[in-house]
């Protein structure tokens, strides 16, 4: 594993001292400013100062008038309205949020919400779903999180009577469907001045524009902050602008005041929890098993779960989920050790530069995850294959700076349909062309991958020595969350230290030390899985790679961890 770390332009040099100089903190600290982007005080001061008056109107938003305007005209009239999303965690909590959202207006009979069967009708709009709003009466559909390159099926729609409101936040084609209103902030035509919010945060700008309008407290969109804080982890979209806004709120309402079904997950998922959640137990606890229904059985269970009001019925599909995501683990267990044996049982592996792994017993639901962890493992470019519908299908995922996509263009005459983008995408193959495609693969990644796109790398933020961290340190540094894309959890470089002598084993091969220097002040640290380092880190002296944990910084000796990514011994 190769370390970065990530430096600053000479010319924003002076923003950091500056920043130092007007916010009273150390330049390590105005150094993870700037690298954020943040190099005055006022951009500081939104930085650490998050507020729900920070989030724009979302009339700036293209076709927003029209979309408020058409769902008040169904409300009034008392128009059926089919909630319409796809069956990830973006999907199903945005179709939940909308769902519960409009209940507050609606007759239930006149409301109701389709998840489209990953198995039996793919991604995005289906004709099923279409022939679904028409078969039961549906005048309007919203569309979230798919639907901006649907363009045949929601023009079949629309041609039926069907107006759609698309809110979606995936990359338009050229072409764009003619949908009633589409809000997207990717839209050439749209001039919002935020890109990056989910399927469910632009369903959200729904929301508050037609309270807005129409003069409905704020407290209607407002409860469904911890709905958008779950999408927006799930979907590792940038946690910047409007979206840390949502997010540092939403955390607030999943800690103090979640609603009934994310209580009842979050309850089965941490049996033992004492802390506040973060951004990274959304995103590893919390949305997988969201997801888990719509991998292994229908994206509707986490849509029945996150709208139940009833304690004892969202309990038991908080279990359900809970079960599914367990047998989905066993499922990924399974695979991912049937995929090794394949892999490291062919004699020509160490040649290659891609690894392509078929099997067609293996669950369609989980073959991403699995290709995501190869790459963990071998580092890689890699496709996971199964079997369905007669056809080899499955997913891909490169590593960093490799476009992948691009190699499956050059491959695109042995692939009977494929899609995605430079990180991962999703293919089928027609079986006779399964070998042919596997060489030109092999062929078309040699050609073109470099060296340096075939070694790890970690970044690093910054250089710190262990005397800087100070409880002011911390406490500053505390505010820096919630974290991830854009704003992820600073890494820290920390030279010439040594284990005091304290060091243990703690749980399955984890070791708790005590990091000291030259000023023998100790510092409490922990290392996951780093038992195979015991003897090269017992009395040696060593730099690390780490991050902090920083659980209670209200007191006069806040409490924290660092947490050690990564070491080079001396």
């Amino acid at each position: 594993m190769q370390w970065v770390l990530k430096n600053i332009p000479k010319e924003d040099e002076e923003y950091k001292f500056q920043l130092a100089k007007e916010l009273g903190i150390s330049k390590t600290l105005a150094h993870l400013l700037v690298l954020r982007g943040i190099k005055t005080f006022e951009q500081a001061r939104l930085f650490f100062r998050p507020s729900l008056d920070h989030l724009h109107s979302p009339f700036l938003m293209h076709d927003m008038d029209k979309a408020i305007e058409r769902l008040y005209k169904s409300i009034i009239n008392k128009e059926k309205i089919l909630i319409y999303g796809d069956y990830d965690v973006d999907g199903t909590t945005a179709v939940s949020s909308m769902y519960l959202f409009l209940q507050q207006w609606t007759d239930k009979h006149l409301l109701d919400y389709y998840i489209p069967d990953r198995f039996k009708e793919g991604y995005g709009v289906s004709y099923q779903g279409v022939e679904y709003a028409k078969n039961n009466g549906f005048s309007l559909m919203i569309i979230l999180d798919c639907g901006i390159k649907e363009i045949e099926k929601i023009n079949y729609a629309q041609s039926l009577g069907i107006d759609c409101i698309v809110c979606d936040h995936h990359l338009p084609s050229s072409e764009l469907p003619n949908a009633y209103a589409i809000l997207n902030p990717k839209k050439p035509q749209c001039t919002y001045p935020y890109k990056e919010l989910t399927g469910c945060g632009i369903g959200f700008k729904l929301m508050q524009a037609y309270c807005e309008k129409y003069q409905k407290d704020t407290s209607h969109y407002l409860q469904f902050l911890d709905l958008v804080t779950i999408s927006t982890a799930a979907d590792i979209v940038p946690i910047d602008g409007e979206n840390r806004v949502l997010v540092y709120y939403g955390l607030q309402k999943i800690n103090t005041q979640p609603s009934t079904g994310v209580k009842k997950l979050i309850d089965v998922a941490f049996t033992k929890r004492q802390k506040p959640l973060k951004v990274s137990d959304l995103v590893f606890v919390i949305a997988p098993r969201i997801n888990a229904a719509g991998r292994l059985e229908h994206g509707s269970k986490a849509v029945q779960l996150l709208i139940s009001s009833n304690e004892q019925e969202a309990e038991q599909w908080a279990k359900e989920l809970n079960d599914v995501n367990a047998d989905r683990q066993g499922l990924d267990k399974q695979t991912l050790e049937e995929a090794i044996e394949i892999i490291e049982s062919d004699k020509n592996f160490h040649q290659k530069t891609t690894t392509v792994v078929f099997k067609n017993s293996w669950n369609k639901g989980i073959v991403g995850i699995v290709a995501a962890k190869l790459v963990e493992r071998y580092y890689r470019p890699t496709i996971v294959l199964t079997e369905h519908d007669g056809l080899i299908t499955g997913s891909a995922r490169s590593v960093e700076d490799f476009d992948l996509y691009e190699a499956l263009s050059s491959c695109k005459e042995f692939l009977y349909q494929f899609g995605g983008h430079k990180h991962a995408a999703g293919l089928s193959i027609e079986k006779d062309k399964l070998d042919f495609f596997i060489e030109r693969f092999e062929f078309c990644v040699k050609q073109s991958i470099t060296q340096n796109q075939q070694i790890k790398k970690v970044y690093v933020d910054a250089e710190l020595a262990l005397e800087e961290i100070t409880p002011k340190f911390l406490r500053i540094l505390k505010q820096f969350e919630p974290h991830g894309p854009s704003n992820h959890h600073p890494v820290f470089w920390i030279k010439n230290i040594k284990d005091s002598g304290r060091m243990t084993e703690i749980g399955n091969g984890h070791l708790k030390l005590y990091l000291t220097n030259t000023l023998h002040k100790e510092y409490p640290a922990i290392f996951f899985n780093g038992i195979t380092y015991y003897d090269q880190i017992k009395g040696k002296t060593f730099d690390c790679l780490c991050k902090i944990d920083i659980d209670d910084v209200q007191t006069e000796h806040p409490i924290f961890n660092l947490n050690i990514q990564d070491i080079k011994i001396h």
